[in-house]
């Protein structure tokens, strides 16, 4: 099955604009203004497919921080707040099987990345000035 075309068309259909495609590499770029979702890169790594966002990034640890960040997990319905690999950036996550994926899911991952992008907006640019 060729994943990649599938979740552009899941894409597609939320009207998501691909901003960057890499076929051989699995990866995909996309934009959804109106949701608030900018260069949301989806890794496709059979058997699973892997959303982040980069949200913000941060200077110095702390606590206070981290511990509303995984507060705010507790509420998240798909996906969670993550730190990078290098550990000073921030990013949404979300991973996902392939192996049954169907648009509802997606749909619903994407939705809620916009829901918690709303919601959480002024909570993510006062982290973001730490």
């Amino acid at each position: 099955m060729n994943y990649i075309d599938t979740i552009e068309s899941f894409a597609a259909r939320l009207n998501c604009r691909i901003v960057y495609k890499n076929e051989q590499n699995g990866i995909l770029k996309i934009d959804n203004q109106p949701d608030g979702i900018n260069n949301l890169i989806i890794g496709i790594a059979p058997p699973i497919l892997i959303m982040e966002q980069y949200l913000f990034s941060f200077r110095s640890d702390n606590a206070e921080m981290f511990k509303k960040l995984l507060q705010k997990n507790r509420d998240t319905i798909h996906g969670a707040f993550v730190i990078s690999e290098d550990g000073n950036k921030v990013l949404f996550r979300y991973t996902m099987q392939l192996g049954n994926i169907d648009f509802i899911e997606f749909e619903g991952a994407i939705n809620s990345l916009g829901l918690l992008l709303s919601e959480y907006a002024q909570q993510i640019i006062d982290f973001s000035k730490l």
